[in-house]
């Protein structure tokens, strides 16, 4: 009997199905758009972006808006001095500036062939998450920028980087075509327009996809991966190049994401002699799923997790497992609020 991993014993695919172009509403539950324009992302460090941004930093600087006075020191720059407080009250005190700073969102979602199998689809749930980080991102003007792996032999599928409400739909719709190929090219010419596909990055795997997306990052800010990490050449260098390259400018948060069925195939009625397909690579073997290999199955998909867990947090990347079973709006707006992920 072959070794059997997660992937191997991943649910007969429930692929995702869609109705006619992208939109945000389907991707969004009713209502919960509304919700969102109440949150927005959360950096654990202080960052200086690379262009004027909406964000108000922590760090206090030389823009229009006043925020506070401290006593003049010598040397102190003294375009900056309050002579009003001086004519009043006899001393210098500095003016100090809330200085405004820009943060990116960039989105990194895994849609390789074992991302399209569980019920819920996992595919579908990770464009659904994408879409309402990247809408919080997007009213907020922060810049947003998505990224698609479709798997080994095909490039990566990006959006350019957007930012404002009104940039919504457009990456409602370029998510929509890129997980489901049978909608085909995204719905507007400005979409298409904004698509374009990385130079020198086709065959590549998951690992050399995290490198890319490190490669070409833009400002600083949150990169955010979504992924059920089953891929064969494991998660270890990709998530070594992330932390490499992003120690300084961005905080990374991984989105391990799995359907119900994984975590116990005996829901999916998968028992006694099948057939089983890596939906991957094609490959196939017989298996008599009985109880003692279940619980072989659930040993190595615990081990796992605990495996890519530790290796998040041993890089400064934040671990969050999610099921594919979780409603979005809760996910959201509880779980991501309570691990500061969002505000």
């Amino acid at each position: 009997m072959p070794n059997l991993t997660p992937a191997d014993l991943a649910p007969p695919a429930a692929p995702l199905r869609t109705q006619g172009r992208g939109s945000l509403e389907r991707l969004l539950p009713p209502g919960l758009a509304a919700r969102l324009d109440r949150l927005d992302l959360v950096s654990r460090k202080v960052f200086a972006g690379k262009l004027p941004g909406e964000r108000r930093s922590k760090r206090r600087g030389r823009s229009v808006e006043f925020d506070d006075h401290r006593n003049y020191v010598p040397g102190d720059d003294l375009r900056h001095i309050d002579w009003n407080v001086l004519a009043r009250h006899d001393r210098f005190f500095l003016k100090l500036f809330r200085e405004d700073q820009d943060l990116a969102l960039h989105l990194l979602v895994d849609a390789s062939e074992s991302m399209n199998t569980g019920d819920p689809n996992k595919r579908l749930f990770a464009a659904r998450l994408a879409m309402a980080l990247g809408y919080i991102g997007l009213v907020n003007q922060n810049r947003v920028v998505l990224t698609v792996f479709h798997g080994p032999g095909r490039a990566l599928t990006p959006l350019a980087p957007v930012r404002g409400r009104t940039n919504a739909a457009r990456l409602a719709d370029v998510l929509i075509a890129s997980l489901d190929p049978r909608v085909g090219a995204p719905n507007s010419q400005a979409t298409r327009d904004s698509v374009r596909d990385v130079p020198g990055v086709r065959a590549m795997n998951f690992n050399a996809a995290l490198r890319s997306v490190a490669q070409h990052r833009s400002g600083r800010g949150v990169l955010v991966v979504i992924s059920d990490f089953l891929h064969r050449e494991g998660h270890r260098a990709g998530l070594d190049f992330l932390a490499g390259a992003l120690a300084n400018s961005f905080d990374t948060f991984v989105f391990h994401t799995l359907a119900p069925g994984e975590l116990d195939p005996a829901a999916d009625r998968l028992i006694g002699d099948v057939r089983l397909t890596d939906i991957e690579s094609g490959d196939s073997a017989e298996v008599t799923v009985s109880a003692a290999v279940l619980n072989k199955y659930r040993a190595a998909l615990a081990a796992f997790r605990d495996e890519l867990r530790s290796d998040c947090r041993a890089r400064g990347i934040d671990y969050q497992p999610v099921l594919t079973s979780t409603p979005i709006d809760e996910f959201v707006l509880s779980t991501l609020r309570k691990g500061g992920v969002l505000r």
